[in-house]
């Protein structure tokens, strides 16, 4: 009985053993796009006002944490009964990537305003600013979704051809970890004034080196914020250019004479700008 009882433990101890060095694998496969991942939702958690930062984020964490348990179940029943729905599914989530960068790309240049936030001078009464920021968290939502599939897919490929317990162990690590570490990361960016402010107050007058460090902390913040918002636009274009360079033969070989970094960039930004203009013109014939 003894003997029975200690083997089913040495079985456990393999199983996670095994799916311990997938979960590796899967994670340097899928390192790329968590940075995109970072970029993106560190430019979608900034722009609030300093005391609904944390709420904020907390929010929309918990949505990312929502995506997540309905993609994983999703994702492991389409492999197993219905794989030729992944490819599409990605395409289209990669259409709307793109689709978002267009219009970030239209509106700092002054070409396409369709959000409440570039009236930054008008007085809102808090019931619309409650209004607004419900919408940037539904946003930010459905741009985790999107990337939160392409996130599973891509782990899930590395393990397809291990044992089902194997595979929901190791997909199920990196969705994690692309919540925790990223929104983690997130936060502390989000937070990095306030921490530059304590060190200045801790520090007053009699540790000017910590109070440097405070000071510049305080200053980098919007320099990091501008930066974080070009990569996070950069890295949807990338993400969208991406998926179709990568799962349509076509478009692969007409831009394979640029290094694959420049056509995924490419092909993610033109397909912005159509996809900003086909919606422009379904809104004034609808």
């Amino acid at each position: 009985m003894s003997v029975g009882f200690f083997a089913v433990f040495d079985d456990i101890a393999t199983l996670l053993d095994d799916a311990a060095a997938m979960s590796k694998i899967a994670t340097k496969k899928t390192v790329g796009i968590l940075g995109d991942d970072l970029a993106v939702n560190a430019q979608k958690a900034s722009g609030f006002a300093a005391s609904r930062e944390l709420p904020v984020l907390w929010a929309i964490t918990k949505g990312s944490f929502r995506n997540k348990l309905i993609i994983l179940p999703l994702a492991f029943l389409l492999s197993a009964f219905a794989p030729w729905s992944i490819v599409p599914i990605l395409m289209l989530g990669g259409v709307y990537l793109a689709y978002e960068a267009g219009e970030k790309v239209l509106d700092y240049f002054g070409m396409h305003s369709t959000h409440e936030e570039h009236n930054t001078d008008i007085a809102k009464t808090e019931a619309e600013i409650l209004i607004i920021e419900k919408s940037k968290i539904k946003s930010a939502i459905l741009t985790d979704f999107i990337l939160s599939i392409e996130i599973v897919i891509m782990a899930l490929g590395t393990v397809l051809d291990q044992s089902l317990p194997i595979q929901i162990i190791a997909v199920t690590f990196v969705a994690f970890l692309a919540t925790v570490g990223v929104y983690g990361i997130v936060a502390l960016l989000v937070r990095m004034d306030d921490f530059g402010f304590k060190l200045i107050d801790i520090a007053k007058d009699t540790k000017p080196l910590l109070k440097k460090v405070g000071e510049i902390l305080v200053s980098a913040l919007p320099k990091v914020i501008r930066v974080l918002t070009f990569l996070g636009t950069l890295a949807m274009f990338l993400v969208a250019g991406g998926i179709f360079l990568h799962n349509v033969v076509y478009i692969h070989h007409t831009l394979a004479f640029m290094p694959s970094i420049l056509g995924e960039l490419l092909f993610g930004f033109v397909l912005g700008m159509i996809s900003v203009g086909v919606h422009q013109i379904i809104k004034k014939l609808f």
